[in-house]
């Protein structure tokens, strides 16, 4: 059996950040915080790895990423740009914005044909979290059966201002059953809401949110071609929409095409959306260094 396939999303603008981030230097080391990543998947069993980029910071990947470990995981570099995959009748100049998480993993279509696994670079999710990954995509993943590893909506918010998760419902089986995008999420003194366009929703602090950390089999590729065709056409007027992977995740399990499976292994968190947040983040991966949980230098 084919080894599972690590596919990184890092092509975000970094805009609340102020800077591309996803190659910004966190650890001791200045290690990025995919580096954590890509070295718990090899330790975790996965057979190589993925990056979605922007043409502007391919080459400055490439020269950061390739040397560090390319001898150690086959590496293939893929550029999310506004024409990559979309058909010449709906291309725009006058779109500027990125179309978003699902067509960033579309963009692999051609160079993935195993299982895979969806990450985002910015986030830190955990040795767990990619055991778990590659232990279903070993052994359990089908066609027809996904996963998510899951994380509880009050150990994933930034202290700094809103954050955006998919916000899930699970079954009591454990399967997902449906997801809403929130893109204003924040605690605030009493309790955790979504504020946006005028409403207010509160949300239980045990809520299991994605953090865009998915396993797929590769047919997952044929629906989401299938779904980003009909976003296109329902959204040729709209030039910042967007097609996020939950819209998938949600469309194969109500068409009956699918089940997507819950986790456990989502125990720790830690990512950058707004620039302060990078103090907490290089003092919690040091701290993970003193404990042993990683060697003084990856690498």
């Amino acid at each position: 059996m084919n080894k599972p396939t690590l596919l990184i999303l890092a092509a975000g603008m970094g805009s609340r950040y102020g800077g591309d981030k996803q190659i910004d230097g966190f650890g001791p080391n200045a290690e990025t915080i995919l580096e954590y990543s890509i070295y718990d998947a090899i330790r975790s069993g996965f057979g190589k790895v993925v990056f979605i980029v922007r043409q502007e910071i391919l080459e400055e990947s490439k020269e950061i990423f390739i040397p560090k470990f390319g001898n150690l995981i086959p590496l293939e570099f893929v550029v999310q740009t506004l024409t990559n995959r979309v058909p010449e009748a709906f291309q725009d100049p006058d779109r500027k914005k990125p179309y978003g998480t699902a067509h960033a993993m579309l963009c692999a279509k051609d160079v993935i044909k195993e299982p895979f696994a969806v990450i985002n670079a910015d986030d830190f999710y955990g040795e767990e979290a990619f055991q778990a990954l590659g232990n279903f995509l070993t052994h359990d993943v089908k066609p027809d059966l996904h996963c998510m590893v899951g994380y509880a909506v009050k150990n994933v918010l930034s202290d700094y201002g809103t954050v955006s998760r998919g916000v899930c419902d699970v079954s009591p089986e454990g399967f997902l059953t449906g997801m809403i995008e929130r893109t204003a999420i924040s605690k605030k003194e009493t309790g955790i809401s979504h504020e946006a366009d005028g409403e207010k929703l509160e949300i239980s602090p045990d809520n299991p949110v994605s953090m865009n950390c998915w396993g797929f089999h590769h047919s997952i590729f044929e629906e989401t071609e299938r779904l980003w065709l009909s976003f296109l056409e329902e959204n040729k007027e709209n030039l910042k929409s967007e097609f996020y992977i939950p819209k998938v995740a949600n469309a194969i399990i109500q068409e009956g095409k699918g089940k997507i499976q819950i986790l456990e292994g989502g125990k720790i968190w830690f990512g950058v959306t707004y620039s302060q947040d990078k103090e907490h983040v290089m003092k919690e991966l040091k701290s993970l260094h003193s404990e042993g949980k990683y060697p003084a230098k990856l690498w």
